[in-house]
């Protein structure tokens, strides 16, 4: 009965060590549990996950560099959308903050070397790309994007 335990424990520990992730946010350790994916590619694409405790363990480790009850606590109160969406055709999608974007492509004026962003992303209600800056959102706006129309970015 013992071994049987073990044994079951250990597939638990296994699964939950091999739980694909995507960030949230851009400090480290802003990442939540993906629980589901569906129609990946699509003008319907659904990516759902859960900030889980060991996501706000794993934040509050990696960027507050202390893990408390208080930080474990507040984090777990972070308000997100329950899951992200594409159309993956159109380039609209919805972020886990609810924040709407579209996706325009690839970025003409790129310059590895330079400023400029690989890939244009516009606010829904807005003219001008993100600036690829931390601060703009950039980098977690196209992660998340990346994960929903990876076809898009390839």
């Amino acid at each position: 009965m013992r071994i049987v335990t073990t044994i079951g424990l250990l597939l638990a520990m296994s699964a939950v060590a091999q739980a694909e992730t995507i960030f949230y946010g851009s400090r480290a350790g802003e990442e939540v549990t993906i629980t589901d994916k569906s129609n990946i590619d699509s003008v319907d694409a659904r990516i759902a996950a859960k900030l889980t405790k060991a996501n706000a363990i794993a934040y509050c480790r990696e960027y507050v560099q202390k893990v408390t009850r208080k930080c474990v606590s507040d984090t777990m109160k972070t308000e997100l959308q329950p899951e992200i969406t594409a159309n993956c055709e159109t380039g609209a999608f919805k972020t886990f903050y609810g924040q709407d974007y579209r996706f325009k492509g690839r970025n003409p004026d790129y310059d590895a070397a330079g400023t400029a962003t690989e890939f244009l992303l516009v606010e829904a209600d807005g003219k001008e790309p993100l600036d690829g800056s931390s601060a703009s959102g950039y980098d977690v706006a196209l992660g998340q994007f990346k994960a929903l129309c990876p076809d898009r970015v390839n």
